[in-house]
């Protein structure tokens, strides 16, 4: 009984944590973030722009100079394909017309230097 009640104290005291960890996913620029193979990277979507924000451990902003990525955006019926291009600091950045509403979907592939290619994938949320 004493392992029972030391074992259901231990998970209350770690399962805040782990929820925390994951919270809702809002980046420090207000997109929405994901993890991306070893990054995380954090998505903004606005009428005509399409950011990306890449992160490595601990949130250390990675350096995006000769990073290749691209863009699937899935919006309602549309699907639009966009390159990508560094945009400084840790940012990647493409134009283009499409619909930034909520429900969208965005399959992203990145390519940083040196690095195998990893995609993600992430959904666009309603804005409160």
């Amino acid at each position: 009984m004493k392992a029972l009640k030391i074992a259901l104290l231990s998970a209350a005291l770690i399962l805040p944590a782990a929820v925390l960890a994951h919270g809702d996913k809002t980046g420090p620029n207000g997109g929405v973030v994901e993890d991306v193979g070893k990054y995380h990277v954090e998505l903004l979507m606005k009428a005509g722009e399409l950011r990306v924000y890449v992160a490595g451990a601990g949130g250390a902003k990675v350096d995006t100079k000769g990073a290749e990525a691209s863009a699937t955006v899935l919006a309602g019926r549309e699907r639009l394909t966009l390159k990508l291009a560094p945009a400084g600091g840790n940012a990647l950045a493409a134009a283009g017309k499409f619909d930034p509403r909520a429900g969208a979907k965005v399959v992203l592939s990145l390519a940083m230097p040196g690095q195998p290619v990893v995609s993600g994938r992430f959904g666009i949320p309603a804005k409160n």
